[in-house]
């Protein structure tokens, strides 16, 4: 089949998704109101409550939530075949991620910007509070030890890479500047801030940098390691207009301009989809298709860490509710664009079928590599860029989403311990410095105590991540459900999806139970039993919240 074909089917139901679905669920369902005082304006400090253009939050709403998931788990997930991989991005995207994005920006802009996770205590109760603060450490602890792990990967193996992706933070404080202080039109300060970006992209591949397999016994990969966590420690602590909006904002439009590029060769190319639509032979050891596509996939269809940055960072800087739309649904859109060009490049970027086989020789191959190289192939196939050049271009867009991640995730970890401090009375705790050092301490003894001297420790729970994060998701989708039950409001547009997430995670838990049970992995198998009692509460406590509301009067539409 046609690639061109794969495409335009995709892009015109996300389309149709946010003109007409999002539109009925902002005005239907979350009644977004454009004159309710949000906490931007009620709380507004300069560091962490500031009211933002929508556009601009968008870029740091989508950037963050982007990171390198929705390209590795596709990319990963098309071992089954293109056709499964491909619906569940474009029906994900369409029906779950948009809904549980807006929806969790909403919730927490009418609980004075609380996160999901503090919020689940006054909207469910407090044993379900309990159990998501729970899988959101996990979740960011997850995330933030092995997106570090994947950079400092990146920049090993692509030293051209090297002088973009760290020069893109100088970018972005030039930016802050432009847009806040000196107050310059946001268009100017978009083409200046896409053009140095591509110029250093360009420079990349000139000046490539290499960081010694070992210095002073320590690894290449620890240290770079060690400095994107010091780097990330400082960005945390720093006000949002200062380098999180701005290098969000940038990042957002530069992968605009990467999926014009990439999509724009697909056109010329007009490459046909290599990969079989459904695939009978696949690799010995490669799982069911059912369910676990849905927990490979995860972020490129719906993401509980969304819900995470949704209510953690967004909704301290949403300027008006109705922003909640463009910001979280179409936030939602930008990442399942990423997600099909990751699927397009990773079945139509080889030149035969026997070399992407070759690509695919075992569950879990693929991800970022197989992006990179499939996508350089059609765009050197396809524009002229040379591969070299194109492949720099797409492994920087990789490195600087989970760069965005990662900064936006330690922010959010930072939270996490002073939302503790607050609820035990912890004083010491709510210090923004002090939770910063505790969140940088947690990922780091994951990533050196269980990984070693190279620092690769998060890799060893990120086969749980997927399973971990849809529950997270469900968790996000039953507060959001409860809400609208107590405004007396259709609770099913969100409920399905909360139904659907809990039934696959738990069933993919099940099947990860037996698969680290038979490989002799009792931490793994460990984890993952914790990680299946808090699903099966989860659902109890569903059924219990739900059940105790159906006696209830609706509060007062609002």
């Amino acid at each position: 089949m046609s690639a061109i074909l794969v495409l335009v089917l995709g892009l015109a139901a996300m389309a149709a998704g946010y003109f007409l679905y999002s539109k009925f669920i902002a005005e239907k369902i979350y009644r977004l109101d454009p004159d309710f005082k949000t906490p931007a304006h009620e709380f507004e400090d300069g560091v962490d409550f500031v009211p933002t253009n929508r556009y601009v939050l968008w870029g740091h709403h989508f950037t963050s939530v982007a990171g390198a998931a929705p390209i590795v788990g596709p990319a990963i997930a098309v071992i089954w075949g293109w056709v499964p991989a491909f619906l569940w991005v474009v029906l994900g995207t369409v029906f779950f991620a948009g809904v549980h994005d807006s929806g969790a920006i909403w919730a927490s802009v009418r609980n004075k910007a609380k996160s999901v996770g503090a919020l689940t205590g006054d909207v469910v109760g407090k044993r379900a509070r309990s159990i998501f603060m729970i899988v959101i450490f996990l979740v960011l602890l997850m995330v933030n030890a092995v997106f570090a792990v994947v950079i400092a990967g990146l920049m090993m193996n692509f030293s051209s890479a090297v002088v973009p992706v760290w020069g893109a933070i100088l970018v972005a404080l030039v930016i802050g500047q432009m847009i806040y202080r000196r107050k310059m039109s946001l268009p100017m300060v978009s083409i200046v801030g896409v053009v140095a970006l591509y110029a250093l992209i360009g420079i990349g591949p000139s000046v490539p940098l290499q960081m010694p397999a070992e210095v002073a016994g320590v690894s290449g990969n620890a240290i770079w390691i060690l400095l994107l966590f010091g780097y990330a420690a400082i960005a945390s602590l720093l006000p949002v207009w200062v380098l999180l909006q701005p290098r969000d904002y940038i990042n957002g439009l530069q992968l605009f301009v990467g999926l014009i590029v990439l999509y724009g060769a697909i056109l010329l190319l007009n490459p046909s989809m290599i990969a079989p639509a459904f695939n009978d032979n696949v690799p010995a050891g490669t799982p069911s298709l059912l369910p676990l596509l849905f927990v490979t996939i995860a972020c490129g269809a719906i993401s509980g860490f969304h819900g995470l940055v949704s209510s953690g960072t967004t909704s301290k800087q949403l300027n008006k509710e109705t922003d909640a739309r463009f910001v979280g649904y179409f936030g939602a859109v930008g990442e399942g664009m990423l997600a099909l060009a990751a699927i397009l490049a990773a079945t139509a970027g080889f030149a035969s079928l026997a070399d992407w086989e070759a690509m695919y020789t075992a569950f879990g191959q693929g991800g970022v590599n197989a992006f990179v190289e499939g996508g350089a192939f059609i765009i050197h196939n396809g524009l002229g860029l040379p591969e070299a050049t194109a492949a720099t271009l797409l492994t920087v867009m990789a490195a600087l989403f989970a760069g965005t991640t990662m900064d936006t995730g330690l922010r959010l970890q930072r939270y996490i311990f002073q939302e503790w401090g607050e609820i035990y009375n912890q004083q010491w705790m709510k210090k923004p410095a002090v939770a910063t050092l505790l969140a940088v301490g947690s990922c780091l003894l994951l990533a050196f105590g269980a990984g070693g001297a190279d620092g690769s420790g998060g890799l060893i729970i990120w086969p749980l991540f997927g399973t971990t994060n849809q529950l997270l998701a469900g968790l996000t989708l039953l507060v959001v459900t409860v809400m609208l039950v107590r405004l007396g409001r259709p609770m099913w547009y969100t409920l399905a999806p909360l139904a659907f997430l809990l039934v696959m995670t738990i069933a993919a838990l099940l099947i990860q139970l037996r698969t680290f049970f038979d490989q002799g992995n009792y931490f793994l198998l460990g984890l993952d039993i914790v990680v299946l009692v808090a699903a099966i509460l989860v659902a109890l406590e569903c059924v219990s919240a739900l059940k105790r509301l159906r006696n209830e009067a609706p509060a007062k539409q609002e």
